[in-house]
């Protein structure tokens, strides 16, 4: 072939190529709304400014909300820190691998709390899938007040439409849901095709969910982690409360909890107005670490109120009944939207978990709540677990009695 031939096939397959590009993206914009399409071909993966990229609801702290009670003692948990990191520093490893805020509780005490990165005490982090494990509270929430009647409930129960569109959505309870062993379809990459995007994107989160959910195989017998249970529990808790979530949030849970401060709650659009309950809840390191310190409290504030039973607490975070996760780890769980890990004997500490080094860490054992916002993981998760594990078991051991 001679030199003018070749760059005629190249000029030839290079237009061939645009011309597909452009064919392609003519049918997604045929296929899916405008929005999605800009929100993907602009936002690109999420990160921790998107709370301020997207619409978002005010949940009000209680007027007259205080602080949890502070015992500082952050040379005690620097020295735990580096028992279980040999040759790091606390303070430099946090700041390196882009933390934002870092909070330790013991019993019920701020023992550190530091901010890196510009972060300030005030600002709110964004919490990713921690949003989770608080969506699970707030229909655990709905029960006890009679809202929703059982979480054996098939979803269908709550949203008849699924049953109209495929009758294999009447075997799906609410458990299954909350368990992420449902059984739906679900596609992480690639954008624009993937259910990872659409449900991180779509600007009509409750049509998706409602119209877009497909099962890919019976309940119970595969875990898989994917958004769209999150949104199918999520519509089930504003139809039964008769509320948007947020609001339950604020009243059933952040005030009577006493947080500490205001938070904010992500929607998908200013039109559709529905939360984003896959990753959209804002708030204060300190306040995500108020919300462990309920579950290890077994469900009382830090006045005495009770907000969540001691047996929900229990049923949402212990083994007993979990989905065995060993492809992750050796004793590995899930449950009720949150992370569990077997320890010793019948031990076992539970934690929330969001995108990019987002964590809510409780180990009832230690009396330690540990919780950590920052713009991203720094060092993977296999790293984040074990490093919990070994402060909290260092913080309880040298504890004061």
């Amino acid at each position: 072939m001679s030199p003018i031939d070749l760059k005629r096939g190249l000029r030839r397959a290079a237009i061939g190529l645009l011309l597909l590009l452009l064919l392609s993206l003519g049918l997604a914009w045929v296929v899916y709304p405008t929005a999605y399409l800009w929100r993907t071909l602009t936002l690109g993966d999420s990160d921790v400014d998107d709370q301020f990229r997207f619409p978002s609801r005010e949940v009000r702290a209680a007027p007259g909300a205080r602080e949890m009670p502070a015992a500082p003692d952050p040379q005690r948990v620097r020295r735990a820190f580096a028992a279980v990191m040999p040759g790091q520093e606390l303070d430099a490893w946090l700041a390196a691998n882009t933390t934002q805020g870092f909070v330790v509780l013991q019993r019920g005490r701020v023992i550190y709390e530091a901010y890196f990165n510009g972060h300030r005490r005030d600002d709110r982090a964004t919490s990713f899938s921690v949003a989770k494990s608080v969506l699970g509270t707030l229909v655990d929430l709905a029960v006890a007040d009679g809202r929703i009647a059982s979480l054996d409930d098939p979803v269908t129960k709550y949203l008849p439409e699924l049953r109209q569109r495929d009758a294999r959505f009447e075997q799906i309870t609410l458990r299954h849901l909350l368990n992420m062993h449902a059984g739906l379809h679900y596609t992480e990459y690639p954008f624009p095709t993937s259910d990872g995007s659409k449900t991180y994107c779509w600007p009509d989160l409750r049509q998706l969910a409602l119209q877009r959910t497909a099962i890919g195989q019976p309940p119970g017998q595969v875990w898989l982690y994917n958004n769209y249970h999150p949104l199918l529990i999520g519509l089930v808790l504003e139809r039964s409360t008769g509320m948007p979530v947020a609001h339950w949030l604020e009243q059933h849970l952040w005030q009577p909890a006493g947080m500490g401060a205001s938070a904010s709650w992500s929607l998908d659009s200013e039109r559709s107005g529905f939360e984003k309950l896959e990753s959209g809840i804002n708030a204060r390191t300190l306040d995500f670490a108020r919300f462990g310190q309920l579950f290890l409290d077994q469900g009382l504030a830090l006045d005495g109120r009770r907000v969540l039973s001691a047996k929900a607490v229990r049923a949402a975070t212990s083994p007993d009944g979990a989905v065995p996760l060993p492809q992750y780890r050796a004793g590995a769980y899930y449950k009720h939207f949150w992370w569990g890990q077997r320890r010793e004997g019948t031990d076992y500490d539970f934690s929330a978990r969001g995108n990019h080094g987002q964590f809510v860490f409780v180990s009832p054992k230690n009396q330690v709540v540990i919780a950590r916002n920052a713009r991203e993981y720094g060092v993977p998760p296999r790293v984040w677990m074990p490093m919990f594990e070994g402060l909290a078991d260092r913080l309880g051991a040298d504890a004061a009695p």
